[in-house]
This record gives C-alpha cells, structure tokens and sequence, in this order.
C-alpha cells in the first residue's frame, strides 16, 4: 500500500510540475550577427601615403581579437545574365608586371586593416590600373573561418549576408 501511495504522489507531483505556466519573461536585447560582417571601401595607392591604406572599422563592426579578417579586391566586371557580375579575389593576391611581381596585401588588429601594395620593383612606376579607386570587401567573421578558402559568393553565403546588406565607407 505504501509502494502503491509513493507511485501516486510521485505521478501527481509529475503531472503539476510539468503542467506549470507563468507570466512569459522580458524581451531581451536585440541579437547581434554572430556569423560576420562585411564591408565594402574603394582607395587609392601613391607614393605620398607610401601604397598604403588603413581602414578603420566602422563603429557598427565590433571586432575581437580571435576573429578572423579576410579582404578581398574586386578585380574584375564582367557581363553576365542579367547585370554585370564582380569577380573577387582573396588577399594577398600576386600580380606579374612584367618581370616584376606586385602583391596587394593586408594586415590587422581589432581596431583597422592596412591595406598595401608591395612589389621587388619602385611601385611609383605603376600606371593608375594598380592603384587609383581599387575596391575592396572587408570581412569579418569568426576564426573558424581564419583558414577557410572561401570566394565572395560563398563567404556571404555561409554568413547569411546579402550583397545589398554591405556597407560602403569612405577613406
């Protein structure tokens, strides 16, 4: 009799626990994009600023120290179907002039990218193709992509970005 009263208190006790409802909680903070950001900036490389470029972040895009950045250049506009279609190219990119060789380039911290030219010839002897309103997309995303190969298309795919979603910044 006591086996059989222990078994009802513990099915009751089961049935009003689980069956509990209140009052649904505050909303909580809006949610951030975990997955990356990406940024679009259009620069110029010349003697005076040494073929270099540094690119504050946007004051919308918080960085952490273990976050990876990746850039691309856009390198080219092709038609296609529709519109016309960019080609991107991740950094650093080697280009062959010649007989020389001109890398496009980059480093970070949590606060700016830098972007460069460097090359085993005087960059000043470059025409303006190499270096006036070159375009770049700038992304940050977690470290599990630091190593990832990722083209443009396939970056904004595994965050969930749309192209409209970038931002542009002036320099």
């Amino acid at each position: 009799m006591m086996k059989n009263l222990l078994l009802f208190l513990a099915f009751t006790s089961m049935i009003i626990l689980t069956s509990c409802e209140g009052d649904q909680g505050p909303p909580g903070e809006p949610g951030i994009n975990i997955l990356g950001q990406v940024f679009e900036v259009t620069v110029d490389f010349t003697p005076g600023n040494g073929f270099s470029q540094v690119v504050d972040f946007p004051n919308n895009v918080e960085v952490f120290e273990s976050d990876a950045v990746l850039v691309y250049l856009l390198e080219d506009v092709i038609p296609g179907n529709g519109g016309n279609i960019d080609v991107w190219s991740q950094l650093p990119q080697t280009f062959f002039v010649g007989d020389n060789t001109l890398v496009y380039s980059f480093d970070h911290t949590f606060l700016d990218v830098r972007l460069f030219l460097d090359g085993n010839f005087d960059l000043s002897t470059l025409g303006s193709a190499f270096t006036d309103d070159q375009t770049f997309r700038i992304a940050v995303v977690p470290s599990e992509f630091a190593n990832a190969d990722l083209s443009m298309e396939q970056l904004l795919q595994t965050i969930n970005l749309e192209v409209t979603d970038i931002q542009s910044i002036g320099n």
